[in-house]
């Protein structure tokens, strides 16, 4: 029979006085200890004295233990024999039960930096991946007792929720003919141009996986993204290859746009009579110049176009 799950830990405001009266009452206390000895070793009761100074001291000691000072942004949770007895969250100094052990936790925001990790994208491409995450703990009680070191817990789950985001992305989106996007294309968004769709995924799973231990996240972004050093040169010839062929298509789009208007205007206003082969050799022509790569170089022709 399996044992039924401990439920998660709930904080609770934890209950002090204000330090400095105590404080002011240990100190008369004290004081006046200290002056009663000293009188009775002046009338020679010295007997007296030795058995008051072992309690004074340890009252001393033992007052003095239940002081604690609250920073702004930091908690202290209070557990008292093995039991939790709530956190105090307010800035301030104050005393408790001296034997209330008091662990203190900030709640200031922490910026972490993961490792970067290898891992294949959904395509199956080896890729390096890593995240920035701003994260601060939420709930004292969680963070102590619900998880055994939740700063390490923090760095495991992060790398763990990286990790899963890698796997259930591309790195590129499919592109269409034009070289856009292709919205019908059907896959999750890309890890290289998600934008925001990723960094909220990223967010919902880290803070998803870190409720357990209490932890806010603030902020994940991917930091570092590139295709693993054994693929990074066949991956960069295709992005180039993919390029040149975009540019190459608009270059061929204008080219064809220009010449239509040129013999359009050349019709028009009716500086030459084309047939079609000489229109066919034009346009060859005008292509050539508008498309190469090079410099063209004009050939002079004296005779006409059938000799």
């Amino acid at each position: 029979m399996n044992p039924e799950p401990r439920p998660d830990s709930v904080e609770v405001a934890g209950h002090a006085r204000a330090g400095a009266p105590v404080l002011t009452a240990y100190l008369l206390i004290l004081i006046t200890a200290i002056l009663g000895m000293i009188r009775l070793g002046d009338r020679g009761e010295s007997e007296i004295v030795g058995l008051l100074v072992v309690p004074t001291i340890l009252f001393a000691i033992i007052t003095l233990i239940g002081f604690i000072v609250v920073q702004p942004n930091t908690s202290a949770v209070l557990v008292f024999f093995g039991k939790y007895r709530g956190t105090i969250r307010k800035e301030g100094f104050y005393w408790t039960n001296p034997f209330m052990a008091k662990t203190k936790i900030s709640l200031r925001a922490n910026n972490l930096a993961s490792e970067t990790i290898k891992v294949n994208d959904l395509n199956g491409n080896p890729i390096e991946i890593g995240a920035v995450v701003v994260w601060r703990v939420d709930n004292t009680a969680k963070a102590s007792f619900d998880v055994e070191d939740y700063e390490d817990y923090v760095k495991v789950q992060i790398e763990t929720a990286v990790r899963e985001l890698a796997k259930t992305h591309p790195y590129e989106s499919h592109r269409d003919e034009d070289g856009g996007l292709d919205p019908q294309s059907g896959d999750p968004a890309a890890l290289r141009d998600g934008g925001e769709v990723v960094t909220n995924e990223l967010t919902a799973e880290l803070q998803r996986r870190l409720n357990r231990a209490g932890i806010e996240v603030l902020e994940a972004r991917i930091s570092h993204l590139a295709y693993a050093l054994e693929i990074a040169s066949a991956m960069l010839q295709r992005q180039q290859a993919a390029a040149i062929i975009s540019a190459r298509r608009l270059i061929v789009e204008g080219a064809v746009g220009m010449v239509e208007q040129a013999i359009a205007g050349l019709e028009k206003k009716g500086v030459v009579d084309l047939d079609d082969e000489r229109k066919a050799t034009m346009v060859s022509n005008l292509l050539v110049v508008l498309c190469s790569h090079a410099e063209p170089t004009p050939v002079v022709n004296a005779g006409g176009v059938y000799n």
